[in-house]
């Protein structure tokens, strides 16, 4: 007797690490509301949530073999909403709107600005997607978008709560210098270290220096004593740290040219 055709299982799609991945869009879209109702460090908050999220649901993913390829279209669509719509409109509302203080061009300079940071987040999210299975794992080539919207919401965090006594309009070309420079950073190719190890496979693949296990505890104090303020300086540290590099391997090079 003939055996029937076996029907084929329908591609399904993996509850546990989306579930994070749509935490993380819900923490993006809070943020754009909260902006809206001029709650910035609420607003703040709920950006590093989804920054938090976006950890754990790649970590998820790997560690429960439930990786696909829609799972990477839907991470990168809610990263530019969290990583790249959300900064983009809480700095605009809470600092780069009041550039029409200084005029009607510079309003405009100031939307505009918020405009050239999402879309400078889509155009890195494309440019990561592209070369994801070519790049040095050991490095981001251009500043992350987790970590460029870092940089921005730990800015208005530091500010908005109004420990240090300055407004967004009293900031506000400080707001347009960062905002500009988180951008740029995205689009280049400047490389920043990405913490995945030696990017060389083996037992030796995942290892980090022994200082920055050493530096994780000192760091986590210092976030219990001031954590706004905290992750601004360490946003600062990071978003320089590209450049620096990269001065530093230029004059390293011509040091040893003949």
């Amino acid at each position: 007797m003939d055996q029937l055709p076996q029907r084929k299982r329908a591609r399904g799609i993996y509850l546990l690490p989306n579930l994070f991945t749509t935490a993380g869009l819900f923490s993006g879209f809070f943020a754009i509301i909260s902006a809206a109702n001029a709650e910035f460090v609420h607003a703040a908050i709920a950006v590093f949530i989804a920054g938090l999220m976006d950890g754990v649901d790649g970590r998820v993913a790997r560690l429960t073999g439930t990786s696909s390829d829609f799972g990477v279209q839907y991470d990168s669509l809610a990263d530019l909403v969290s990583f790249g719509m959300a900064p983009a409109l809480v700095m605009y509302h809470w600092s780069l709107s009041s550039l029409t203080l200084d005029g009607a061009t510079m309003g405009r300079v100031g939307w505009a600005v918020a405009f050239l940071y999402a879309a400078c987040a889509a155009l890195r999210l494309a440019r990561f997607n592209t070369q994801v299975a070519t790049v040095d794992k050991r490095w981001f080539v251009g500043l992350a978008s987790p970590a460029a919207a870092g940089l921005m919401m730990s800015f208005v965090w530091a500010f908005a709560d109004g420990e240090l006594g300055l407004s967004g309009d009293q900031l506000r070309y400080v707001a347009l210098a960062i905002t500009i420079v988180a951008a740029l950073l995205m689009v280049s190719r400047v490389r920043f270290w990405s913490f995945k190890g030696s990017g060389q496979g083996g037992a030796r693949a995942d290892r980090i220096p022994f200082l920055l296990v050493v530096l994780v505890p000192v760091v986590i104090a210092v976030l219990v004593i001031d954590l706004p303020r905290t992750l601004l300086a360490i946003g600062v540290l990071y978003a320089l740290s590209g450049p620096v590099m990269w001065l530093l391997n230029r004059r390293g090079r011509r040091g040893v040219a003949p």
